[in-house]
């Protein structure tokens, strides 16, 4: 079993690029923040309790995480475990033990794919809040805590959605 993850700024392409990979025919995982935030009180929750957004997010990785096992196939998740280290050290906040913890457990055998930010593509919506330079600042603290628990990510190239899953692909 191979789990991989695509990780990086906020609006770099990350979505687009599982949905080609998906289509191709290899199992991906869902951003499971996106997912909180979409749903009742999760936006609120992000806004007045990021720790406990955070742990809501660890939750639903390891569920994630969990499901994931079930088959022998690579999957390519959608963020991972050091993204949420990533989110708190963005917010000032301390990294709770069982969030360090399962960034230190739980950890990836495949590839981590960094998408860098991309001005271009770039467009905030109702969960993607965060002005052009707040992504900036996200990317850099995400890739930061990667590479703290010991990842080597790999730069994803500035190409078409095809191109990009055909250089994923070619790494799973």
């Amino acid at each position: 079993m191979r789990r991989a993850v695509v990780t990086g700024a906020p609006g770099s392409g990350k979505s687009t690029l599982l949905a080609e990979v998906a289509r191709r025919g290899v199992a991906t995982g869902e951003e499971v923040a996106r997912a909180i935030l979409q749903a009742p009180g999760g936006m609120e929750m992000r806004a007045e309790r990021p720790t406990d957004f955070a742990l809501a997010m660890l939750e639903a990785q390891r569920a994630s995480w969990d499901r994931a096992g079930e088959g022998d196939a690579p999957i390519l998740f959608d963020r991972g475990f050091a993204d949420i280290v990533g989110f708190l050290r963005l917010e000032g906040l301390a990294v709770p033990p069982a969030i360090d913890a399962a960034c230190r457990e739980y950890r990836y055998e495949g590839p981590v794919f960094h998408a860098p930010p991309w001005r271009e593509i770039y467009r905030q919506d109702h969960e993607r809040i965060q002005s052009w330079e707040e992504a900036v600042e996200s990317d850099a603290a995400v890739l930061g805590a990667w590479r703290d628990y010991g990842y080597s990510p790999i730069t994803l190239p500035f190409t078409d959605p095809a191109a990009r899953a055909g250089f994923v692909i070619e790494r799973l």
